[in-house]
């Protein structure tokens, strides 16, 4: 299993959104801290600026940034759809290659990719 730390604003909020529009599972929740959770086998860890070790790490954290993990979707339209209308932000309008694929920020600057495959290889 891979991890991922992102360093947040506002766990409680990061929580919300991870859980409730990209179906990850709650393992771990320090409100207002830290928390931990699970989509397949992604780990993300989630901090305060500050808190803990991680919090602290290489000096000053703090949330935003270009770096990512991706998740796959097979209808990224309706996705898209579905974020928005809950008040998703995004950068840029969806990038075409092999696949499709438009980055969504959390509620503190931080990067998801979501991308559909145009045709699975293999």
């Amino acid at each position: 299993m891979a991890s991922v730390r992102y360093i947040v604003n506002d766990v409680d909020e990061a929580v919300s959104f991870y859980r409730d529009r990209l179906d990850f599972t709650v393992e771990m929740h320090n409100p207002s801290k830290f928390a931990a959770l699970k989509r397949g086998d992604l780990r993300l860890l989630i901090n305060l600026p500050g808190a803990g070790s991680a919090g602290k790490a290489g000096g000053n954290p703090r949330p935003g940034g270009w770096s990512r993990f991706q998740v796959e979707t097979e209808d990224l339209d309706g996705m898209i759809s579905r974020l928005r209308k809950a008040g998703a932000s995004f950068r840029g309008e969806i990038a075409e290659g092999a696949g499709r694929q438009i980055l969504l920020e959390d509620p503190s600057g931080n990067v998801v990719e979501l991308f559909e495959y145009i045709e699975r290889p293999g």
